[in-house]
């Protein structure tokens, strides 16, 4: 995965140890920028309350309260928990689409991309589309 310009992450493992820290599929998402298949991910529907959290370092991510129903396929949100615990950079992977790549600022794990104007029902007319298998949930009650 390309550094990111301009952001240092704070945890730095070698591929070696992500490697082994991480499932393969988690290793695929969080560290070489992949996407599970739409529809298959563990918290597409959840509507448990808690904290999602960054599976790679444990950094808080999203809440509950900021999940909602999009249909696309990932776990949607409208905000991030604290507006330091991602940074986003473009993404030109897809040729003739850009987006914008959403990561996690504590040890660069890619989460997914946001997406702005899609006309959804929410305060900030955003919409994080993450991967399920990025994330680590934690429920309320625990």
């Amino acid at each position: 995965m390309e550094p990111v310009v301009g952001a240092t992450p704070k945890v730095v493992k070698s591929d070696e140890e992500w490697r082994e820290e991480l499932s393969p599929d988690e290793y695929s998402v969080l560290r070489q920028a992949g996407t599970e298949r739409p529809f298959t991910g563990k918290y597409t529907d959840t509507t448990t309350v808690g904290v999602y959290s960054c599976r790679g370092c444990g950094t808080e991510l999203f809440t509950s309260d900021t999940k909602f129903e999009s249909h696309c396929g990932w776990p949607s949100f409208y905000d991030p928990a604290d507006s330091d615990a991602v940074i986003t950079r473009e993404d030109r992977s897809l040729p003739g689409r850009p987006r914008i790549e959403v990561l996690c600022a504590t040890c660069h794990g890619h989460l997914g991309h946001v997406f702005e104007g899609e006309g959804y029902d929410t305060p900030t007319d955003q919409r994080y589309c993450i991967n399920s298998v990025a994330l680590t949930l934690r429920p309320a009650d625990d």
